[in-house]
């Protein structure tokens, strides 16, 4: 066996000559849509035309009535569990595997995360552990198609109704993945979406909520926006200004540019998810050859967006 590069052998790799690709790749078609909206000199989402266009197209692509872009994945879940009114004492439950948001979201609502165990095979929420964690505190579960893999969101659904309960879809690490043929932020209640530079597509930061409820959607607009109602000029001409603030709000709103950006990185996901599929099926090939490495398992009835591809050394 040879030396490890390690420990003084051969590299298989020179980095030098060979470097790894750059990420994010950003094309001369990004470059033209920033240069456009800085020419315009509108980079606000409040003066620009892009958001609206960004969130049309992405609810379209999801397939769902409703899109709200705004600053972060960890935006779009505070917005979320805001809007469907998880508060003070509530409990949410959320896997324990996962990045640090989908829980600290909840903290921020002054509610209470509840942990359930995942999946020792997909790394997703495990069905049988979610329900055993119910109580009569719980307001909503969050759960996150992680690494790519969609949860198992017809168990998820069902549990939920009997429940009375709201379902989130954290899908900040599966844009364009299926689950039974539908895609993901498309079947809870809400999806959250992130579109940090490393993600299946990017805008460097941002973030985006789907639904089909639409008080749920205005809710969240309005709340991305210091709690603002729409229309605010049309609004003050027949009432009181006092009146068009009902609701704690923050400032979570996109950019222009970040719209600009998600608008051509959209048009090129499914291009981009497609050649992470083949290569990750190039590395469970070598992955089968070894006793002593387990290749990550796909559910027959799943798209996998293979945002990472993680497997197991024995």
């Amino acid at each position: 066996m040879a030396k490890l590069a390690l420990l003084g052998g051969e590299p298989v790799r020179d980095l030098k000559k060979n470097p790894y690709p750059f990420y994010p790749r950003i094309g001369e078609e990004e470059i033209e849509a920033v240069v456009e909206i800085m020419k315009s000199g509108h980079l606000s989402s409040l003066r620009g035309e892009y958001t609206r266009r960004f969130e049309e197209e992405f609810a379209k692509y999801i397939g769902v009535n409703y899109a709200i872009a705004c600053s972060s994945g960890s935006a779009a879940l505070h917005l979320a569990l805001a809007a469907v009114g998880v508060g003070p004492g509530d409990e949410v439950i959320v896997p324990a595997y996962t990045f640090t948001s989908t829980a600290t979201a909840v903290l921020m609502q002054c509610a209470i995360p509840i942990f359930a165990d995942v999946s020792p095979e997909t790394y997703t929420i495990d069905v049988e552990d979610l329900e055993k964690k119910i109580s009569d505190k719980t307001k909503a579960i969050i759960v996150v198609h992680l690494f790519g893999h969609p949860c198992e969101m017809e168990e998820i659904m069902r549990i939920a109704e009997e429940h009375g309960l709201y379902v989130i879809e954290d899908c900040a690490q599966a844009h364009g993945a299926e689950y039974k043929g539908r895609k993901v932020g498309s079947i809870g209640h809400v999806g959250c979406f992130s579109f940090y530079e490393s993600k299946n597509m990017m805008t460097g930061e941002g973030g985006m909520i789907t639904t089909n409820d639409s008080e749920i959607a205005e809710r969240a607009r309005m709340l991305c926006n210091h709690g603002e109602i729409r229309g605010l000029s049309e609004f003050l001409k027949k009432k009181p200004i006092s009146e068009a603030f009902n609701m704690l709000g923050w400032n979570y709103r996109m950019t222009e540019l970040q719209a600009a950006i998600g608008l051509v990185q959209l048009k090129k996901l499914d291009r981009m998810n497609e050649a992470r599929r083949k290569n990750a099926e190039a590395l469970i090939k070598v992955f089968e050859k070894h006793d002593c490495l387990d290749a990550p398992k796909v559910k027959p009835y799943v798209k996998h967006a293979w945002h990472l591809f993680c497997g197991k050394i024995f």
